[in-house]
């Protein structure tokens, strides 16, 4: 296969780590977000010690925010090259990010629904499901299972829900609605929002257990339905030129499955990293695009500051081991779709810049400033100048920078 300096490149999305305020963050209501800013300073403060990301330091996560990050010593020269990119897309969720890092940035606007979906929406799933329909109202996805998972669990009732992004949640207990059968509901109700009338982002399937509202726990068969693509993404042109395209996480289903030739469903970040391990062992020629999912679900959404650092350095950990076992002709990319401020109010996404660092055994000129790139296509317009496709129009290389 041909391609001008790298064989394979890993690209991970950590999801929802954003790194300070974007220039149009008062539109969604995020001045002053900083997520990963403002959890180096929780652990500062609250846990008396300093973040423990030594990796993502060496490859220079530090320099994305200006005085370097609470507590965290500075690289004297970091391995990588390191830059921030700003989302341009009208949406601030993870098909928005993702989307766009592929070169297809959504310049449309979806719906929202914060005072509840409309009753014909709702009548034609009950209609479909033979269900009912319970909540119908913006919540919390742990609060909302809390609070109406019981009822759930006696009358077999589906917990339908949204948040301040553009997605229809449906959450039902794996006893009482079978995983098929919930999947088959969301992929119904996905038709429903597909426009003209309504256009949504997801349709986000959200199966939990347990047994009364104090343990009641979400599953890991999650499943995300996303907008179909209005167009084709680097995915697609790579899979066209004969390169392989792997997906690790969500990544497959925010593209609808398009263009990936091998696919992995992940349980957790670990898992995914897991996955990212066995990925990285074969012979291939093209992109993995990678997706943990946890930073946002697990951590971001409920406010855990904690939870969410620690969850860091549990990745951070796992980073190393693929550094590590990486070849002279890998590419590491590292970067995130949006931000989900764990210190910040309410539990929607977060306006955020996004961190952007790029990495290979054999780079020879570390320590490279990408600068704030205008849009996050040029992660996108990168792989298509490494294999040598031609660019989609959308974004901007920086393969030269990282040689």
């Amino acid at each position: 296969m041909n391609y001008k300096r790298y064989q394979r490149i890993l690209a991970i999305v950590i999801d929802s780590v954003g790194v300070g305020h974007a220039p149009d963050a008062d539109r969604y209501r995020s001045a002053g977000a900083d997520t990963l800013g403002h959890i180096a300073e929780y652990f500062v403060s609250e846990m008396n010690r300093p973040l423990a990301i030594p990796n993502l330091v060496s490859l220079g996560i530090t320099k994305t925010h200006p005085g370097g990050l609470a507590g965290i010593a500075e690289p004297q020269a970091p391995r990588g090259a390191f830059g921030r990119m700003q989302v341009i897309s009208y949406g601030n969720d993870s098909l928005d990010g993702h989307w766009e890092m592929v070169c297809l940035p959504a310049r449309f606007h979806v719906d929202y629904f914060p005072d509840g979906f409309p009753a014909s929406l709702l009548e034609k799933i009950e209609a479909f499901s033979g269900r009912k329909v319970i909540c119908n109202k913006p919540y919390s996805g742990t609060e909302v299972i809390r609070d109406y998972g019981e009822r759930q669990l006696e009358t077999g009732e589906l917990i339908i829900y949204t948040s301040g992004d553009s997605v229809l949640q449906i959450a039902a207990h794996e006893d009482i609605v079978p995983i098929d059968e919930l999947y088959r509901i969301c992929e119904y109700a996905r038709t429903l929002i597909d426009g003209p009338e309504i256009t949504m982002g997801r349709v986000i399937a959200r199966p939990f257990v347990g047994t009364c509202a104090d343990d009641f726990t979400r599953t890991a068969n999650r499943r995300d339905y996303g907008l179909e693509p209005y167009g084709p993404t680097v995915i697609d042109r790579l899979h066209e030129a004969g390169y392989d395209t792997i997906a690790v996480g969500k990544t497959y289903d925010l593209l609808c499955g398009h263009g990936f030739s091998r696919s992995y469903h992940n349980e957790s970040n670990m898992d995914g990293m897991d996955h990212v391990d066995e990925v990285m062992t074969g012979d291939w020629c093209g992109m993995c695009f990678t997706n943990l999912v946890d930073f946002d679900t697990v951590y971001g959404h409920r406010r855990n500051a904690q939870g969410y650092g620690e969850a860091l350095e549990a990745f951070d950990e796992r980073l190393g081991r693929v550094m590590d076992a990486m070849r002279d002709d890998d590419l590491l990319l590292v970067t995130a779709d949006h931000g989900n401020d764990p210190t910040y109010t309410g539990t929607d996404h977060t306006r955020e810049l996004v961190p952007l660092l790029a990495w290979s055994p054999a780079m020879a000129s570390p320590g490279c400033d990408l600068g704030l790139r205008s849009t996050c296509s040029d992660l996108g317009a990168t792989v298509l100048d490494n294999f040598c496709v031609a660019s989609m129009g959308e974004g901007r290389s920086f393969l030269d920078a990282v040689r």
